[in-house]
């Protein structure tokens, strides 16, 4: 049976006004193409810094590619805009099991999966809720040991998130939070996040985990 070669969802999170640069360089460096969000990050602490300026608005760019390409893109971008250095960004890359709407490329992956596991140190935490809950799932976070997080702008289309104004119904604005997270932190975080958004109710969010295959721009004070 065919299997597909890794592909790897990559995120560079940098200031605003940054976006457009850093997606001109990343097609040089081998990416087709991405999709710039906005949002504002959250850092108040200053280990595992996430730009480490509290409050700031952010550009986030994503990149779907195979493992190789990433792998190149991401080191070249961090070389060209020193995400070794403190405020000037972050890059990491996310597994990615399929992406449609791309080429894709045949290879050999199958049983890697565990070995993979074994030099996880980081996963990314999605938890997207319903606007102005976002600063909740912040504080929940951190008291569960986050460093903070970048918060998304988004809107929700699920079956429970639609309202009627004048018997039109209206889809909701939603926020999502992206919260990086060392591996042995991740279940007290979630679990902290669930409990106080309290996600076992239908139409309060989700909130999913993403492992992390590689990372720049994080670093430890």
């Amino acid at each position: 049976m065919n299997t597909f070669q890794s592909f790897e969802l990559v995120y560079v999170i940098v200031k605003s006004g940054m976006g457009t640069k850093v997606l001109k360089a990343a097609k040089e460096f081998g990416f087709r193409g991405g999709t710039i969000c906005l949002g504002r990050g959250t850092i108040s602490h200053k280990i595992l810094s996430f730009l480490a300026i509290e409050d700031t608005r952010k550009e986030i760019l994503l990149f779907g590619a195979d493992g190789e390409t990433a792998q190149e893109a991401m080191e070249k971008l961090s070389r060209k805009f020193k995400f070794e250095k403190p405020y000037h960004g972050i890059a990491f890359a996310t597994a990615a099991s399929r992406i449609v709407g791309m080429s894709c490329y045949l290879g050999d992956h199958v049983g890697e999966e565990e070995t993979k596991m074994e030099k996880i140190y980081y996963q990314n935490i999605i938890t997207i809720v319903n606007k102005g809950k976002a600063e909740e799932v912040i504080e929940a976070a951190q008291l569960a040991g986050s460093k903070g997080g970048t918060i998304i702008n988004a809107r929700g289309s699920g079956v429970h998130e639609t309202s009627k104004v004048f018997h039109m119904e209206i889809e909701p604005e939603k926020e999502m939070i992206m919260i990086l997270a060392k591996r042995e932190e991740t279940e007290a975080i979630v679990k902290a996040i669930s409990e106080s958004q309290q996600l076992d109710q239908p139409g309060n969010g989700i909130v999913f985990v993403q492992n992390v295959e590689r990372t720049y721009g994080i670093y430890e004070s």
